[in-house]
């Protein structure tokens, strides 16, 4: 680390589903100044959700002003900026104005599913996962670009002459602040869209062919970490580079400090992600499981292999905000560890279809086992239990084997850690469910916002502020807590076995 960098801040705009962030971290990772906006959800239809694009954009631009004022006031000079963001969420928007065509189709929106349904009938899912390393799901971007070029008035045409432009939130955060000098991503969000060749490293074709994606909405594809563009000065008052760029959940792999093939963490929030160093080589993970680009250095990749849960929060946010038995998301710690057991009950959050590793968007979701005598708590700990549930389900689909018999990549997870992070990490008695559950150590850093510090840390290393990313984490992540599995064996398969039958019971209820 240069000697004159003691004082300087990294800014990581945060921009997430439910809301945008702005934390100033100082060189060893400290958090110097933060801000936070909630950002509104819109559902148009059932499975529909979108967000205003210009909501993201005020929420984004307001907090890192106030963060940035604030770190200034403290003597920090600003030398960076990192930029994470929800991956697969879509924007479309027209070059000269820079305004949106549509709103944002967010991640979870599922007006794609019988599209992709159709692709998976007609043969073509093992070509894309080939080329892609993913599954056709409408959970990524290639179903909701062709959507919205297809749907909204004149935007295919205007696309075939050049005028639009696309991005997932990343892209189009960089063209805002960038003054539209700027049209690109990094080859984490690219490998989230479903149009990009992960072991070629760019645009693939026939995927575009097939979405009807012209050429020239493409963003330039680049390295997670480098020169992106600077802020025109009239957005933050002063050009300040903006040097990093990468997806929520690999920016929390590099956050965690997973550099090494076979760490693995899973980040609790809007939904649950669980992603595994491969290295070098492009892992050829089992069944429902995904093969995407960690990040991509110096023009060379590394890869993950990742588990989605699409509804983890969200099924807490159900219980306050759609039934109004939790006055607020944290009290339902002390609900479920208010009782001796679940009461054999149990809650498949299936609001938006199952992911990983059932990869079921007809699913939906299922609370079994009532009696008379449950309530609110029983409720509080099944929501709290689905996600220890998912997590143990995705652990053991990544370490199983693959088509043929052959051994999965899973099988070289490191079992003897998983790194946890997001909003929900906080809570300790879910913290402790999951070690239980899963029987693996469960390690909470001292910083759980690792979205946000891994942008930061990329950011630095695309400054010049660290040598490289292992001095980067090495300088910024130290653990908090470690949770040790106590659960007994047999307690943990009669739980998995109840977990089980409540999501067949779900899958064939959606048949």
């Amino acid at each position: 680390m240069p000697p004159d960098a003691a004082r300087h801040a990294i800014l990581a705009i945060d921009q997430g589903t439910t809301s945008s962030r702005a934390i100033a971290f100082d060189p060893s990772g400290g958090v110097i100044a933060s801000a936070q906006q909630p950002l509104p959800q819109r559902f148009p239809r059932d499975g529909w959700v979108e967000q205003d694009p210009e909501d993201i954009w005020r929420t984004v631009l307001e907090t890192s002003r106030q963060a940035l004022v604030e770190a200034r006031g403290k003597g920090f000079t600003v030398a960076a900026i990192g930029i994470v963001n929800q991956r697969e969420t879509t924007v479309v928007w027209d070059r000269a104005s820079g305004r949106p065509v549509h709103n944002a189709i967010v991640w979870q929106d599922r007006r794609g599913a019988e599209r992709c349904g159709q692709l998976v009938a007609g043969g073509a899912a093992p070509a894309i996962r080939r080329t892609t390393g993913l599954v056709p799901d409408s959970y990524f971007s290639a179903t909701k670009l062709e959507w919205l070029l297809s749907h909204v008035d004149g935007a295919g045409s205007a696309a075939g002459r050049g005028e639009l432009a696309f991005g997932t939130v990343d892209s189009f955060l960089l063209w805002r602040l960038t003054g539209g000098a700027a049209h690109a991503t990094d080859a984490t969000n690219a490998s989230r869209t479903m149009l990009f060749d992960i072991e070629a490293q760019g645009w693939d074709g026939a995927l575009c062919r097939e979405f009807g994606v012209p050429d020239s909405v493409l963003p330039e594809v680049r390295d997670s970490a480098g020169a992106f563009g600077t802020t025109d000065p009239a957005v933050f008052g002063a050009a300040v580079p903006v040097t990093g760029i990468a997806g929520d959940q690999q920016a929390a792999l590099i956050g965690q400090g997973c550099l090494t093939p076979g760490m693995a963490k899973s980040t609790y929030g809007t939904g649950c992600f669980i992603l595994v160093n491969a290295g070098r080589d492009r892992p050829e993970p089992g069944e429902g499981i995904l093969a995407t680009v960690a990040w991509r250095l110096g023009g060379e990749t590394v890869y993950a292999v990742e588990g989605a849960i699409f509804n983890a929060g969200t099924a807490v946010q159900w219980l306050r905000d759609g039934l109004g038995v939790i006055g607020e998301s944290a009290a339902s710690e002390a609900l479920a560890a208010g009782l001796p057991d679940n009461g054999g009950v149990y809650l498949v959050p299936a609001f938006t279809g199952l992911g990983a590793p059932w990869w079921d968007a007809d699913a939906r979701g299922g609370l079994f086992g009532l009696t008379r005598d449950t309530g609110a708590a029983h409720l509080a700990r099944a929501a709290l239990e689905a996600c220890g549930y998912q997590t143990a389900d995705l652990l053991e689909a990544m370490g199983g084997p693959k088509r043929g018999g052959r051994p999965g990549f899973g099988a070289r997870i490191d079992r003897g850690r998983l790194r946890v992070d997001g909003g929900m990490a906080a809570n300790d008695w879910l913290m402790q469910f999951v070690a239980d559950i899963t029987g693996a150590p469960v390690e909470r850093p001292a910083v759980t916002e690792t979205t946000a510090l891994g942008a930061a840390l990329l950011a630095g290393v695309g400054a010049g502020i660290y040598g490289s990313l292992k001095e980067a984490v090495a300088a910024a992540w130290r653990a908090e807590r470690i949770f040790t599995p106590s659960m007994a064996v047999d307690r943990r398969k009669a739980l998995r076995a109840g977990w089980r039958t409540a999501v067949r019971r779900v899958r064939n209820g959606a048949r």
